[in-house]
């Protein structure tokens, strides 16, 4: 009788905590959630209040899928008969993203993975001496848009960018690192 006690309790919360969790959610959330599941099954999350930010809010992947973690990739000099470690030599950040990118799009692609496989990136910017010591988000923006939420890639990662303090050569803005997922 007691263990019977207990499932219904159990059960009884279960319902209760889905409720809640229904009722919480902003309305259209379960529509927008249900239209950003993959057929493979991995579900990407938009992010909230008709956003068009090309990234994702959470990506969600279930527990058969494949994990790919990707090692942090840095960019190929622009003009190897610059100066090392000058702008000229590594370019500005939108160049370097450009060319991790590319890097990254062509290292999945040994592994038989996409750009549309990548779930989640962290993005290491290095303070543009040209912007004061700033990061230049807008310029990482223009390079990453052209590989994620394109017409011929729309899959959206959920991703951070982050200012460090510099990476492992000088003049280097942008390293970046990834996890891809795809379905055995």
């Amino acid at each position: 009788m007691k263990s019977k006690q207990r499932n219904i309790g159990r059960n009884t919360l279960g319902m209760a905590a889905a409720l809640a969790a229904a009722l919480w959610m902003a309305p259209g959330a379960a529509a927008d959630e249900a239209a950003a599941a993959a057929a493979d099954g991995i579900v990407r999350h938009p992010l909230g209040g008709g956003s068009t930010f090309p990234i994702a809010r959470a990506v969600e992947t279930p527990a058969h899928a494949r994990l790919i973690h990707h090692s942090g990739m840095v960019p190929e000099p622009l003009n190897p008969d610059a100066a090392p470690g000058s702008r000229a030599y590594w370019g500005d950040t939108e160049a370097q993203a450009m060319s991790v990118l590319i890097r990254m799009q062509d290292s999945l692609g040994e592994l038989g993975l996409g750009m549309g496989d990548v779930v989640k990136l962290t993005v290491f910017l290095v303070g543009d001496p040209e912007l004061d010591g700033k990061m230049d988000f807008a310029g990482l923006m223009r390079a990453y848009t052209q590989f994620f939420g394109t017409e011929a890639q729309p899959r959206l990662p959920a991703r951070s960018a982050v200012q460090v303090a510099g990476l492992v050569r000088d003049g280097m803005l942008v390293e970046i690192e990834a996890v891809a997922a795809t379905m055995p």
